[in-house]
């Protein structure tokens, strides 16, 4: 199923969802318009409201344009029932005057309300896995740090503000902006996370560092253990 299936039928959801909520009765899903027996179209759904009238409603995962106006007044009409559209607002203002010309009531939502617990779910997994990623990089695979910037990093990670870090080394914050854009060059963790992201990507560079020593250190200790076993 492609993703602008999946994010419809997700917004179909949360629509007939929110549409109960404000007393709807979703009574019929997927209804088929038909003239002397012949398939013409199909509505999303058919519902009768807390006023005791029966609506076609139509769901768009997007804004209503015109075509959308004209598409559910048709429907209504064929239907003899009253149009309803729950959609994210208008396309533009031609769509919200004809709307209002023809009757057709319109639930406007935030784009968040038609986020599907599915989708959302994918975006936090992606932004986990990117996130992680980024964590295992910088500690197993450490750009190399020119010397200057490893105190002003150990400060960075051990503060929670600039001013703090500034503080320990006895300097001007303006005299961390090297390796602050260092640091916001280097990992979007420290580009999008504010101060937070930029302490941890600098604890976990210098993490990294630390391991890399460590490995090297036991590299050649093992080196020089073969070499007087030969």
């Amino acid at each position: 199923m492609g993703t602008g299936r999946r994010r419809w039928l997700a917004s179909e959801r949360i629509a007939f969802k929110i549409l109960e909520e404000r007393g709807f009765n979703i009574v019929e899903t997927h209804k088929k318009l038909l003239i002397d027996g012949i398939e013409v179209g199909e509505v999303d759904a058919i519902a009768i409201g807390p006023d005791g009238e029966r609506y076609v409603v139509e769901v768009k995962a997007g804004r209503l344009d015109v075509h959308g106006v004209r598409q559910v007044y048709t429907a209504a009409e064929l239907l003899e029932a009253k149009p309803l559209v729950v959609a994210k607002g208008f396309a533009d203002d031609a769509a919200k005057k004809l709307a209002e010309k023809l009757g057709i009531n319109v639930i406007e939502l935030e784009d968040v309300f038609l986020v599907d617990a599915e989708e959302l779910e994918n975006i936090v997994y992606g932004t986990v896995v990117e996130a992680t990623a980024e964590i295992l990089r910088l500690i197993l695979s450490p750009p190399p740090v020119p010397p200057h910037h490893i105190e002003r990093l150990k400060a960075i990670a051990s503060s929670d503000s600039a001013a703090e870090a500034a503080k320990r080394l006895g300097v001007r914050i303006s005299e961390l902006r090297e390796t602050l854009v260092f640091l916001k060059q280097l990992t979007p963790l420290a580009r999008r996370g504010g101060w937070r992201g930029i302490s941890l990507a600098a604890r976990l560079l210098l993490l990294g560092l630390r391991l890399r020593a460590t490995l090297e250190t036991l590299s050649t200790a093992a080196d020089r253990i073969t070499e007087q076993s030969a």
